[in-house]
């Protein structure tokens, strides 16, 4: 048995229809619904005196993939309720799921999940539908559900009862519920749907309370509570680095920055290893500088900092995984507000590795930090692999809407391995070009580069700005801007912070050959 924050998740080899449970969630094919396919919707119709077939009729639900009913079981069953979700037919099912990391399952039972439990439902079976390799399918049903009934509360005050997940069953065909592979799934589904829940409720967090001090004690509390190293460095010290486009970010606000950096060490001959460093963007919050947001733009910047809290969240996972390479991830964490002795266009700031900047823009400033800490962390650590990830630039959005994120780099290793690890996580990822002609658009007549480039083509324009930081380093670029946070519900994905870029970052470290 997993758990994920008090709530038990377990798997059985039993018949789902016989589970008890205040709601069961049933994904089926449309050949079942059909009465074609037979299985558990003709045991269940059977169960119900034909009552779910003519209720599926009535309320024309086809089985196609996304579609939902919801019934009440009037004692025929020992589950209260019993969800349907379809899945497509059964030609495409197996496939298509396996193909997108089974996100088309994971969102099906989180959104099924996810209105059950508003209903009152602290009592969750779902079923992994036989189209699907068992391992991989219960993973993602159990992180739907999971991460599903998760909800952002901190600053709530009603004092009613909260509704919530208690138990998890999660049944398994083919007799393969006590199989090992499925007993580590569901131990990993449980640990990266806690992982996300405390990404998410970073996220979530007012700026006041997310500081970047704030967020370093945060980072320090997850790292001792994992059992990895963790490093806290001040202004002094930054300073003492020479970081001198963090510094120059940080200018304007009255809290301190951090630089912070959480390891996994193995032991042994395996911490000489070349490692993998994940960055993350970490501005708490983003006023725009003295070039200054609009006040819609500004409502939501309490979650520029979600590639960090992706970052850190990951690292708790990875503890548990044990790779045998080091796994590094760090961040610096700083505010961007207009305070009188902020930066300024023109002002020209010289980087880490003694690279001059020329400031075009101070809303432009989390290409700015992460420049300075990507060239610290390939000097100190000279990775094997170093992906960033971040909130940056409002033109990835504009490409890819709020759902998808970019990802971008040279051709090589490390932008082979984040594909292959965002398929296997079903976050949805987009490779953009690294077009080398926008490259040119960073030239400064005054100094090494300008922080930004023409308004065309803007996410790639910010990549080439960190490419020139990260050097020869094997890198790649997670630009999450639009899917780290969701205006609204949408299958297990809460209204808010949405701990995007997490899984796959789990992903890439479960699949490097280090």
């Amino acid at each position: 048995m997993a758990r994920r924050d008090g709530i038990s998740v377990e798997a059985t080899g039993a018949d789902p229809l016989g589970l008890a449970a205040d709601a069961l969630l049933l994904p089926v094919l449309e050949e079942d619904v059909r009465g074609k396919g037979g299985g558990a919707v003709a045991a269940l119709d059977a169960r119900l005196d034909g009552g779910l077939l003519r209720a599926a009729k009535a309320e024309r639900f086809e089985g196609k993939s996304g579609q939902e009913l919801s019934l009440a079981t009037l004692g025929r069953l020992p589950a209260a309720r019993v969800v349907l979700m379809g899945l497509g037919p059964r030609a495409k099912a197996g496939e298509a799921l396996a193909a997108a990391g089974y996100e088309p399952l994971r969102m099906a039972v989180g959104k099924a999940a996810r209105g059950a439990i508003k209903a009152g439902a602290r009592d969750v079976a779902v079923a992994v539908p036989d189209t699907a390799e068992s391992a991989g399918a219960a993973r993602a049903c159990a992180e739907g559900a999971l991460l599903g009934a998760y909800e952002f509360r901190t600053y709530k005050t009603a004092k009613e009862p909260r509704p919530g997940l208690d138990a998890l069953t999660v049944a398994i065909p083919g007799g393969k519920a006590r199989a090992r592979e499925v007993k580590d799934a569901l131990a990993l589904a449980a640990d990266v749907a806690r992982a996300v829940a405390w990404a998410r409720d970073m996220v979530n967090l007012g700026p006041a309370d997310c500081t970047p001090t704030r967020l370093a004690e945060a980072a320090r509390d997850l790292a001792r509570g994992a059992g990895l190293k963790v490093e806290v460095r001040g202004p002094r010290e930054i300073t003492q680095l020479k970081m001198g486009m963090f510094l120059g970010v940080t200018r304007g606000s009255a809290e301190e920055p951090r630089l912070v950096n959480v390891s996994w060490i193995p032991p042994g001959a395996a911490a000489r290893k070349a490692p993998v460093v994940l960055v993350g963007k970490a501005i708490t919050f983003d006023s725009g500088g003295l070039s200054l947001k609009p006040t819609d733009s500004m409502v939501t910047m309490n979650t520029d900092m979600a590639g960090s809290a992706a970052v850190l969240g990951a690292m708790s996972v990875i503890a548990k995984l044990k790779p045998p390479f080091p796994v590094h991830g760090v961040l610096g964490a700083c505010e961007n507000m207009p305070g009188g002795r902020a930066y300024k266009p023109s002002d020209v700031l010289v980087a880490f590795d003694g690279q001059t900047v020329e400031i075009t823009n101070t809303d432009a400033e989390g290409r700015l930090v992460l420049g300075d800490v990507i060239g610290w962390a390939a000097k100190r650590w000279n990775p094997a692999i170093l992906v960033d990830v971040a909130t940056l630039t409002g033109a990835c959005m504009v490409a890819l809407g709020m759902t998808t994120a970019g990802l971008l780099g040279p051709e090589g290793p490390a932008m082979d391995a984040m594909l292959a690890a965002a398929r296997a996580s079903g976050e949805d990822v987009w490779r953009l070009p690294l077009v080398e002609t926008l490259k040119e658009n960073l030239k400064s007549d005054r100094a090494d580069w300008r922080n930004t480039g023409e308004r065309w083509g803007g996410a790639i324009s910010a990549a080439h700005f960190l490419h020139a930081f990260a050097k020869e380093t094997p890198w790649a670029h997670l630009d999450i801007a639009g899917p780290s946070h969701a205006p609204k519900e949408r299958g297990y994905v809460a209204k808010g912070g949405t701990g995007f870029g997490l899984r796959t970052l789990v992903e890439l470290v479960r699949g490097w050959q280090g």
